[in-house]
């Protein structure tokens, strides 16, 4: 809905009026005059785009993410994204996993449970039964027999495979050398997967049978595994995350300056907005003056009631999901409060920048700088408010909350 009003703010105030000058416009000179501001227009909202992405991405990666439901899903999503992909990497480290169709890779890497053990900590003894496989992420493990030293395991080692697959017990001793993290597959898990999949059988009789990881030459193999993790990875389905108030308060841990960088995130998408609003007081009180004298000008004539609805009807409800986020990661209400109230302040500042240099530029500066607020206003819909809203509502709701939005804004109009 929010995303819709702000979309009709830009069009109808911010665009159209620049657009239709150049349709409108009479004579060569007003006509060159006319398509050189849409120029303007246009160049100032690419880079408007550009440095609300850049500075966005700045304020993000220290914590900035937080200020919205959007951004913050995903945050998460990508990151548990990339964990998935590192765990595919690993399990293609081992040629029995390799012979999983690609069809049950999601189930495997959500079936793994990551296992850290200290240095000095034993995995299992010589004898015990094989009740797990074991993928080594990072660290070394000491493998013994007896009194001898028979190997180190390092990342991308696979431990304890034939155990699992003879039901034989263990044949050796695991110690971590260091501290270490592996990815454990039970065996109930590692049965039903051969019992679904034939050719995963298969390859768990031949290994049994012939150990058939150490006749492969282990360049062959690296190669294999990274193309098989390639493939797998692509056949993973994308798991949007929603995180848990922990989480949240986890991330917001993380991020020792997020505070700050929520701040200047949310002061990144309110300037552009506050000084378009200074500086369309200026045009309307000129529009208005032009053309029907200056005592026409009340405030119920310059008041571009657009805009302005367009965005309180974008800004309100993300400023109460924002807050509900904040306390959610532990700010309490005084120090929410104060960061609006500032930012109010700021904003303030900002629309009587915009209200004094429209009076003190040329229309041509004018309309670049209200380009720039366009650009950056009408990408922080695309790369926020929608998705945002995707990922809450769905698509119908977003689709149909977007028109009313819309037409909610231009209605507007109505009171001019």
């Amino acid at each position: 809905f929010g995303g819709g009003a702000l979309i009709a703010a830009l069009a109808v105030e911010l665009v159209a009026p620049t657009a239709m000058h150049v349709l409108h416009a009479e004579g060569a000179a007003a006509r060159s005059e006319a398509s050189h501001h849409l120029v303007n227009m246009l160049i100032g909202a690419v880079i408007g785009g550009v440095l609300f992405v850049s500075l966005d991405s700045i304020i993000n990666s220290k914590g900035g993410f937080l200020r919205k439901t959007s951004s913050t899903i995903s945050y998460f999503t990508s990151k548990k994204a990339a964990r998935r992909k590192q765990i595919i990497e690993h399990l293609g480290s081992s040629e029995l996993i390799r012979h999983l169709p690609l069809d049950m890779v999601e189930d495997v890497v959500n079936k793994v449970n990551e296992r850290n053990f200290a240095a000095g900590e034993l995995l299992f003894s010589e004898g015990d039964a094989g009740d797990v496989v074991y993928f080594i992420e990072a660290g070394v493990v000491s493998v013994s027999s007896g009194s001898e030293h028979v190997a180190d395991l390092e990342s991308g080692d696979v431990l304890g495979e034939i155990a699992m697959v003879t039901g034989a017990q263990r044949t050796a001793t695991a110690t971590a050398k260091e501290d270490t993290l592996l990815l454990a597959l039970p065996k109930d898990d590692f049965d039903h997967l051969r019992k679904e999949s034939p050719e995963f059988e298969s390859a768990a009789q031949a290994l049994a049978a012939s150990r058939l990881q150490e006749l492969v030459d282990r360049d062959d193999v690296e190669a294999d595994a990274e193309q098989w993790a390639s493939q797998a990875f692509a056949k993973l389905s994308e798991a949007t995350v929603i995180p848990t108030d922990t989480q949240l308060h986890e991330a917001s841990e993380e991020h020792g300056g997020a505070p700050m960088a929520i701040w200047l995130g949310i002061l990144l998408d309110g300037i552009p907005e506050s000084f378009v609003i200074g500086s369309a007081l200026v045009v309307s009180i000129t529009a208005a003056i032009a053309h029907s004298g200056a005592d026409s000008v009340t405030f119920a004539t310059m008041v571009p009631y657009t805009l302005i609805a367009g965005l309180f009807l974008a800004n309100f409800p993300e400023a109460m999901s924002s807050s509900i986020g904040m306390q959610k990661q532990g700010w309490g209400r005084p120090r929410i409060f104060f960061m609006w109230f500032s930012l109010m302040v700021m904003t303030s500042i900002g629309a009587g920048f915009g209200f004094w240099l429209g009076g003190s530029v040329g229309h041509g500066v004018v309309v670049l700088i209200e380009g720039l607020a366009a650009g950056a206003m009408l990408t922080m819909i695309a790369a926020a408010m929608i998705p945002e809203a995707v990922h809450l509502g769905g698509s119908t709701v977003t689709g149909l909350g977007t028109l009313g939005g819309f037409l909610s804004a231009v209605a507007f109009k109505l009171l001019e």
